[in-house]
């Protein structure tokens, strides 16, 4: 068992799958030829960081006048070193990793409020909290290695400092869609059999993107979808219960704010700085605005819910239909960024005059008393203004 295990987080075992799918390493591909040239200019190393293994970024950027360009897809010096062969599958493979970042989160979870059902909006983020928060710890607590580079060609630099199982990648993409396979047939009709293929197969190319990225082992993300899987497997029949009392019960705004900054607070601490901690106070953010904004909207009688006998029929796609749900999502977007950025400024600004300290100094917004509280706020802000505030905006301007 512990050789298999052993198999399963080598390094090795993703780099032959990254060369399978069509992407090499420079070296690799060049190895027959430019030997001194490759050397000196385009050694790759765990990007991002100069930890013994070769050069750093800012190194590579006085290099960047010299690309490389063979047989398909040419990447240049300032940037990780690799030919991509298979241009298909990259651009598979990096559309797919992309739906496990802030982005995809911040337009996708909505669109569900928007435009089709805030009780299937408000089923995810929960889910998607959850397993997030015991996802990020984990990482922390186990502090297993991600993919070594060398072998691996590591393709995104922002999370590499992270330790690497279980993905949470693979785990928020299994909760999200069987999560919304489980709880649409009550509120939408559609196919379950369609349903199912969709889940598995967008589930499937995001843990595979996880590993032609380089950024996890076959191991980390097997874990991160066998641990999202068992936890909805033990919820799913306190789904139903933890609605109710999310939304009636007079305690809920309160233990939807004070738990998860009671849990940014106390995240496992580390010997260095990564991203989990503020990564992990975005979700739960998130995740208290929403909820106190359900909360909200229940105790106002304005649910924005489907109306009539559910499940309701999917909404016909019609010209009109797209250009109201376009209408509406771009409005949506442009208010939460708005939002972003203005209580991401306000809180800084008011936490470094706290602290006697500048906004532009990056280790100081890596703080605790500062990251957690200003990314705390910042999305908690947004939670609300997407659940309550937004669909208000639709009414006034006769968008819903």
């Amino acid at each position: 068992m512990l050789k298999l295990l052993k198999y399963m987080h080598d390094s090795e075992l993703v780099a032959k799958f990254q060369r399978a799918c069509g992407l090499f390493p420079v070296e690799a591909a060049r190895q027959n030829g430019n030997r001194a040239l490759l050397s000196r200019e385009t050694r790759y190393a765990d990007f991002g960081n100069d930890n013994g293994h070769g050069i750093t970024n800012e190194q590579e950027d006085n290099n960047s006048n010299y690309k490389h360009k063979k047989n398909g897809y040419s990447v240049g010096v300032s940037g990780p070193q690799y030919e991509v062969r298979n241009r298909l599958l990259y651009f598979l493979f990096r559309v797919s990793a992309g739906l496990g970042h802030e982005v995809f989160y911040i337009t996708f979870l909505p669109c569900f409020h928007w435009n089709l059902d805030p009780f299937l909006c408000r089923r995810l983020v929960n889910i998607w909290a959850m397993v997030m928060y015991i996802g990020q710890a984990l990482k922390d607590v186990l502090k297993l290695p991600r993919p070594l580079s060398p072998p691996v060609v590591k393709l995104e630099k922002r999370v590499d400092a992270e330790y690497g199982l279980p993905s949470t990648h693979a785990m928020a993409a299994t909760a999200i869609f069987f999560t919304l396979l489980l709880s649409a047939p009550s509120r939408v009709q559609f196919q379950f059999e369609v349903g199912l293929f969709v889940a598995v197969l967008l589930s499937t190319l995001v843990c595979l993107s996880r590993l032609y990225t380089g950024m996890h082992s076959a191991l980390d993300v097997l874990s991160g979808a066998l641990i999202s899987a068992t936890l909805i497997l033990l919820t799913y029949p306190c789904w139903e219960t933890f609605d109710h009392l999310q939304l009636s019960s007079p305690l809920s705004p309160v233990v939807a704010l004070a738990l998860p900054l009671f849990l940014s607070y106390t995240y496992p601490e580390l010997d260095h700085y990564t991203t989990t901690r503020g990564d992990t106070t975005t979700i739960l953010g998130v995740s208290a605005g929403c909820s106190v904004g359900y909360w909200v909207n229940e105790r106002l009688g304005e649910t924005f819910e489907p109306q009539g006998v559910l499940p309701v029929p999917l909404p016909a796609l019609s010209l009109g239909g797209l250009a109201m749900g376009s209408a509406r999502f771009a409005l949506g977007v442009a208010v939460l960024v708005a939002t972003r950025q203005a209580v991401k400024t306000a809180s800084l600004r008011v936490l470094c005059s706290w602290y006697g300290t500048s906004m532009k100094d990056r280790d100081t917004r890596r703080r605790k008393e500062i990251e957690v509280p200003y990314k705390f706020t910042t999305y908690t802000c947004m939670g609300l203004v997407n659940s309550i505030l937004v669909n208000k905006l639709f009414i006034l301007l006769g968008l819903l």
